[in-house]
């Protein structure tokens, strides 16, 4: 119950938005072509993006010309059974652990929240009785190292680091030998941020994975990509390009209780066809969970 409030509150700024525009639709008598554009307009000012508002608008009109739905309000009680379907996907739990050292690389823009995300994940693994490891692979950002150094000493980890403008691959490499050595259970490598428009860095990211992959059979086990949530469809953008170029398994959105933008969970996994696994809406250790589609949708309206 607890984490269903602290979800509901971050997600305040986008159920507000929505509920005066829903509750301006739920005042029409009719659902007439006018009924139909204002809630389209409704669903992208909420960032569900135009694809995916248009292919939700198009099955709401089928589902209401079969069901012969001519109230809004059984129209919108529709849409919100949909909304359910749409951020449900076959792959959402974490994967087991089922290697050791199971190895996560975390990627993602600068400014995503991605050493943040680390750091609290490897709170809570560590909380749950397994040897974590953290790596710092980011040796671009002056502050990246520090910054996951306070992170490991929080969560009482270890951090394997090297100077900065170090060659992040050497850094992976130190790490997962270390990992191995010591027997941990799970390691975690930062990244550099970088844009998913510079080829340079995304050729790099791709070198890293190859040495994750010859080091640790099977690995990386899980490909996280940190997301921030305000900045809209620009994440959807970041998904499509970082999937394609280092095989995502899965999406950790960070800062929803900073927009009103919620709905881009909706389009990420409608049009990118990834899980997101973990919604942020906080500093504290604990406001990072595992993304649940019901208390989602419970939470959104």
């Amino acid at each position: 119950m607890q984490w269903y409030s602290a979800l509901r509150e971050g997600l305040a700024k986008t159920r507000n938005e929505l509920a005066g525009h829903m509750n301006a639709l739920l005042g029409r008598q009719l659902v007439d072509e006018q009924f139909w554009q204002q809630f389209e307009e409704t669903l992208i000012g909420a960032d569900f993006g135009v694809a995916t508002t248009e292919k939700i608008v198009e099955q709401l009109k089928l589902a209401a010309q079969q069901q012969n739905l001519r109230a809004a309000g059984d129209v919108i009680k529709v849409f919100r059974a949909d909304v359910a379907e749409y951020v449900k996907h076959p792959h959402m739990a974490a994967v087991p652990l089922q290697a050791r050292p199971h190895v996560v690389l975390v990627v993602g823009v600068n400014g995503s929240g991605k050493t943040t995300t680390i750091g609290k994940l490897a709170a809570q693994e560590k909380k749950r009785g397994h040897s974590v490891l953290l790596v710092a692979a980011d040796t671009f950002r002056a502050a990246a190292v520090e910054q996951l150094a306070i992170w490991g000493q929080r969560a009482g980890v270890d951090v394997i680091r090297h100077k900065e403008g170090a060659d992040p691959a050497a850094v992976v490499f130190d790490g997962l030998t270390a990992a191995k050595t010591r027997g941990i259970d799970i390691a975690f490598i930062d990244t550099a941020g970088r844009l998913q428009t510079k080829h340079n860095l995304m050729e790099e990211l791709k070198k890293i994975r190859r040495i994750i992959a010859r080091e640790v059979e099977g690995a990386p086990h899980e490909t996280l990509l940190v997301l921030d949530a305000s900045t809209g469809q620009n994440a959807l953008s970041q998904a499509r390009l970082f999937h394609e170029a280092t095989d995502v398994t899965g999406i950790v959105l960070t800062k929803l209780d900073g927009t009103a933008k919620g709905g881009i969970i909706v389009a990420i996994m409608d049009q990118v066809d990834l899980p997101v696994k973990y919604v942020g809406f906080g500093e504290r250790v604990d406001q990072l969970r595992p993304f649940d589609p019901r208390g989602y949708v419970e939470a959104l309206f």
